[in-house]
């Protein structure tokens, strides 16, 4: 029994001292939980530790694999379990209740002045809760459209750039053009079709969250949220335009049918464009094109990546400076470059490999400057009514199983009854 004990305080004294801290020769230890996984991205973010580590003898910075599969779940256990790491990797949109539950470092005053102006506001809103601001946000991904260059060009429509995009109505119309025989002008991946339809509903001005003076907020289903979800459901359920068995599907699932000429085209993130480079057969053309505009232009919601600090981190301020060397500029470009994503940073975005016809990074980078916070972004509550009313709710509307007055009173009616439960 007493060697069983001794195990067990062996074990805690090592939880407790696993969140990273100080060596007797005063060297402090940082442990920065990534979140890459293509293997391009691993190895950036490898590289800049190793560099961190090889100038800062001082502060060393040790490297932890995360998985986006699991990291909600993660960090809330570790978090309340005292272990969280020093420097948290993770996405604007899941910050919210890490936020409000005190559980991230307030960085107002410890980010410095270069990195707090380089990145432009609209992108700091997107990790900004209340007064505080919880993370610094650093790749984004616009959602494009990627087409099959040969059949565009052979059908002869016009085709759009971030100058001319296609609207809505123009783009339904396009569809249509392309389909026959079997064949589809559009295929939309919407395995989670919720935050597709928002943030995309955004260029048609669709806010669907509506903040009071009194701070709560209330979901209002109106004509410019009716655009995006409109189009679509029409698409697949009219015009026979958009194919209906990949409405389940997620986007690497069409990408197959996309090959194979099943699809004309097919909305995907931008950083898709790293499998269609990889797995695309030999002599298959294809381009990137800006998603269609609306009332708002190209306006979009996104939820950047992010990088936060552990509230409970012994060293907030070593922690801020590794996060603000990852995100010099050209350190940037090399983390936007392996995700195939696109910088936040002013600076980054005007470097030259970014501004390529090759492999679409033109258009997207064409596209940063209308990118805005997803509507989504600072609702309490949002993930509730996200997997309980939103997602079936829009799966059965594109389906054709409900109409449009049923979509709009399961949005608001369940959908208030959700939130107003976190907003008492």
């Amino acid at each position: 029994m007493r060697t069983k004990a001794i195990l067990v305080l062996l074990f805690l004294l090592t939880a407790c001292t696993s969140g990273g801290g100080t060596s007797d020769d005063g060297t402090v230890t940082l442990r920065f939980q990534s979140l890459a996984w293509q293997e391009e991205s691993v190895a950036a973010n490898k590289q800049l530790v190793k560099e961190w580590n090889a100038t800062h003898p001082d502060v060393k910075v040790e490297y932890v694999q995360g998985s986006w599969d699991s990291v909600h779940d993660q960090l809330l256990t570790s978090f309340e379990g005292g272990e969280a790491p020093d420097v948290i990797h993770d996405a604007s949109d899941d910050l919210a209740d890490f936020a409000y539950g005190g559980y991230l470092a307030d960085l107002t005053d410890l980010l410095p002045a270069r990195l707090k102006s380089d990145i432009p506001q609209r992108s700091w809103e997107t990790t900004t809760f209340g007064d505080g601001i919880y993370g610094v946000p650093f790749l984004q991904e616009p959602r494009v459209l990627v087409a099959n260059a040969k059949w565009l060009k052979e059908s002869g429509v016009r085709v759009p750039t971030p100058d001319k995009p296609w609207s809505w109505p123009e783009f339904r119309r396009i569809t249509e053009e392309l389909s026959g025989d079997g064949t589809y002008g559009v295929a939309w991946p919407l395995k989670e079709p919720v935050s597709a339809t928002l943030n995309l509903s955004l260029s048609a001005g669709g806010q669907l969250f509506h903040r009071g003076a009194d701070g709560k907020v209330t979901i209002r289903f109106g004509k410019d949220d009716e655009v995006v979800p409109r189009t679509i459901h029409d698409q697949a359920n009219t015009d026979h335009s958009a194919s209906p068995t990949t409405l389940g599907s997620g986007g690497s699932d069409t990408l197959p049918g996309f090959f194979g000429g099943k699809y004309a085209m097919v909305p995907l993130g931008f950083s898709y464009r790293q499998q269609i480079a990889q797995q695309a057969p030999k002599g298959f053309a294809w381009q990137v094109l800006p998603a269609p505009a609306g009332a708002d232009g190209l306006s979009q919601g996104v939820s950047p990546q992010t990088l936060s600090v552990a509230a409970d981190s012994p060293h907030q301020k070593e922690a801020v400076a590794f996060v603000d060397f990852l995100l010099r500029p050209k350190n940037m470009v090399r983390l936007a470059l392996g995700d195939w994503m696109l910088p936040t940073g002013t600076q980054a975005l005007k470097d030259p490999a970014l501004h390529t016809a090759e492999n679409g990074w033109a258009t997207g980078t064409a596209l940063a400057a209308h990118l805005r916070s997803a509507p989504a972004q600072s609702v309490r509550g949002y993930p509730e009514w996200k997997d309980k009313v939103a997602t079936p709710a829009f799966q059965e509307y594109y389906s054709g199983a409900i109409g449009l007055d049923e979509l709009r009173a399961r949005l608001e009616q369940d959908g208030n009854l959700v939130l107003a439960r976190y907003q008492r």
